[in-house]
């Protein structure tokens, strides 16, 4: 029997049962048609024995629960051989050709399988006729799992850049099944969702949903003797340490991505990825804004008022010197270019200077008597006579 036979064919209509007919109707009718039409009762006649082998066939699918379930299943699926999608139409569904949908050429065993590589929808349906597990029933490849792990970095490591050591714990194959679920190392390929590790089911509307197979828990397979190891799961927790650069410029709870360096994939899928949530510890100088690094430089008032040059330190290189106007106000910010933190395209930003009028705690007599000498030559100048004179207008 093809595919589109299974699909196409009414079963409960050659039998005269209804939909939600109970296994004894089933019974009862099969063996009322069977007598009816069998071959020895009714002598060259064709057409009785194609209705025989038709009631044979309907009792094979509906008369085993599981087949049963899994043809009702497909039915409300691609009912009628039009893949309903509850979308305006005839009848309310778009109709494709089920060639379409099996690979669109008949095979030499009359069933649609296409003659190209498989893979198409009929290898969900491939292994009802071949429960045993040989080549018709196709487990799928399994992606491995996503992995997340945590790293503190100094402040000068996250600028950096940085290599360091994770210990990781994950689920791998196991070593003792070689990751088959079974310790003969000969699993079966699940009944339920013929190795493909999910099943359909009917939402209303005609819509199908696809949900993880419960019999096999998504593995497609099922172990007859299960690992003691991993009780049948394939998997087993390992940890290992894994030596992972990060890279420079990295900022405070950022989350890297490292693509196939998660958990491994079964039967060839592709190994999950790591996810790294990186922490940084502040410094006791610089900070950061973007791609900028920051600090605060404190500045006498004669160098602020007079002008000057001023070293200012940057992180993990030589201090650089920069021009101090005259006049210069306390809070203002001046800039070292690229002296800041790593770009992407491998440009640094910069360094952020702001400067800081120091007052000193304690003079001596000579300082002392400098600025009250300094005080008598500006007295008529008020920092403060535009501030009341704003004041006032407001």
């Amino acid at each position: 029997m093809s595919t589109k036979d299974f699909v196409e064919k009414d079963y409960y209509k050659v039998l005269g049962v209804p939909k939600d007919a109970t296994e004894a109707e089933i019974k009862k009718a099969y063996r009322k048609l069977a007598r009816e039409n069998h071959p020895d009762a009714n002598k060259n006649d064709t057409k009785a024995e194609e209705r025989f082998k038709e009631i044979s066939e309907a009792n094979d699918i509906l008369g085993d629960p599981k087949k049963r379930k899994e043809y009702d299943e497909a039915r409300a699926l691609f009912g009628n051989g039009g893949f309903r999608a509850g979308a305006p139409g005839a009848g309310g569904s778009f109709n494709f050709d089920l060639g379409d949908l099996f690979g669109g050429a008949q095979g030499a065993g009359g069933g649609f399988g296409g003659g190209g590589g498989g893979g198409g929808i009929g290898d969900v349906f491939g292994g009802l006729f071949n429960r045993g597990g040989g080549p018709g029933a196709r487990t799928q490849p399994r992606r491995g799992q996503d992995i997340e792990s945590e790293v503190t970095l100094s402040f000068t490591e996250a600028i950096e850049g940085a290599t360091v050591p994770l210990r990781m714990s994950s689920q791998q194959p196991c070593t003792a099944c070689s990751g088959t679920g079974d310790k003969n190392g000969t699993p079966r390929v699940c009944p339920t969702c013929v190795g493909t590790g999910q099943v359909s089911r009917g939402s209303g509307g005609g819509f199908s949903l696809t949900d993880p197979c419960v019999d096999c828990k998504g593995r497609g397979l099922i172990a007859e003797n299960p690992c003691e190891v991993c009780k049948g799961s394939g998997r087993a927790k390992s940890s290992r340490t894994m030596q992972v650069r990060i890279p420079a410029g990295v900022s405070d709870n950022q989350k890297i991505r490292l693509r196939g360096k998660g958990a491994p994939g079964e039967r060839g899928g592709q190994n999950g990825d790591l996810y790294v949530v990186v922490h940084v510890d502040s410094h006791p100088v610089f900070g950061r804004k973007d791609d900028n690094l920051t600090v605060t430089v404190p500045v006498s008032f004669t160098e602020a008022a007079l002008g000057g040059e001023i070293k200012v330190p940057t992180l993990g290189g030589p201090a650089v010197t920069l021009k101090l106007p005259a006049g210069t106000p306390n809070g203002r910010t001046m800039r070292a270019r690229g002296k800041g933190a790593v770009r992407k395209d491998g440009t640094r930003g910069d360094l952020l200077v702001t400067v800081e009028v120091a007052v000193p705690k304690e003079l001596d007599d000579k300082a002392r008597d400098a600025l009250q000498t300094y005080r008598e030559a500006t007295a008529s100048d008020d920092p403060r006579a535009e501030l009341f004179q704003a004041a006032k207008g407001a």
